[in-house]
């Protein structure tokens, strides 16, 4: 039974089963010398298999492993490369059998063709984005110059109404234990451990709280409730402290793929200042004909 593209895991399932374990135990030396041997006399353009004259070679076969879903790489190289070949085998006997092209897949073979190259150009202008010396320049204006950070340690009291939360800062005033009544009154998940929120930074919270936090000094208490969507908050502002500098290698993979960003936004940028882009009039063209799969007929 011939299998198409989206079946090849049942090519692959229906091998035989392999151990590799077995495989290393059964191999001997001069087995290995012959296939290291083989393998430098081999190239791309080594052809595998032939299809009514047509070639099939190893260059096809690595490509389109290198393509597969990540469930497939794992799989032994034996099964992958006899069930690929096969593969390969019925898709040309398919493609020769079929005569001419529907005008539906010339088209997506112009979009497959364009996003293959597109993507390859892609690929180099990320790989050309990322040196050292950008990265650590890159690393120096984002962390390392930048202004340090404020970030505050607070704890709360939430209540349902501005009264209990004013009858609760005047028993804060009058002596009573923040941590204490935060335990007994808060509705908050904090209000077991004290109210304690732990360290945060600018943005972290709804504005009002934010607003609030900010504005006191480490060690006091606010004297006026703050109301959010949550209710009304009682707010004592622990301590404040510069927010760490990250290393280099806790930051990198943010920093390469901001390196990467920016390269593509360039090039696509002058790309476009020098290419002679002319639009059509899409005013006049409805955008619900996209799903009128009967334009392709």
């Amino acid at each position: 039974m011939l299998k198409t593209k989206t079946a090849l895991l049942t090519i692959l399932l229906a091998a035989p089963a392999f151990s590799p374990a077995l495989a290393q135990e059964s191999a001997a030396p001069a087995a290995a010398e012959e296939a290291a041997s083989a393998a430098e006399e081999v190239s791309a353009d080594t052809v595998l298999a032939t299809v009514n004259g047509e070639a099939i070679t190893l260059g096809h076969v690595i490509a389109t492993r290198a393509a597969l879903p990540e469930q497939y790489q794992a799989l032994p190289d034996e099964v992958l490369f006899e069930g690929i070949l096969e593969q390969l085998i019925q898709q040309t006997l398919l493609a020769q059998a079929i005569g001419e092209l529907s005008h539906a897949t010339e088209l997506r073979l112009e979009n497959e063709r364009r996003a293959l190259i597109a993507g390859e150009k892609l690929d180099e202008v990320m790989a050309e984005a990322i040196t050292e010396e950008a990265l650590q320049k890159l690393y120096d204006e984002t962390y390392a110059n930048a202004e340090p950070e404020t970030e505050y340690n607070a704890s709360h009291i939430l209540v349902e109404t501005r009264e209990e939360a004013e009858a609760l800062i005047q028993q804060l005033n009058d002596g009573a234990d923040f941590a204490t009544l935060a335990q007994e009154k808060s509705t908050g998940p904090s209000g077991p451990n004290g109210g304690k929120l732990g360290w945060f930074g600018k943005g972290m919270m709804v504005e009002p709280f934010e607003q609030a936090v900010m504005a006191l000094e480490p060690g006091t208490i606010g004297q006026e409730p703050v109301q959010t969507q949550f209710g009304w908050h009682v707010i004592r502002l622990n301590e404040t402290r510069d927010k760490p500098i990250p290393p280099l290698a806790e930051v990198a993979e943010e920093l390469v793929q901001k390196l990467q960003d920016n390269a593509v936004e360039a090039a696509l940028a002058k790309l476009l200042e020098g290419a002679d882009v002319e639009r059509a009039d899409l005013d006049k063209i409805d955008p619900s004909l996209l799903r009128n799969d009967d334009l392709l007929k």
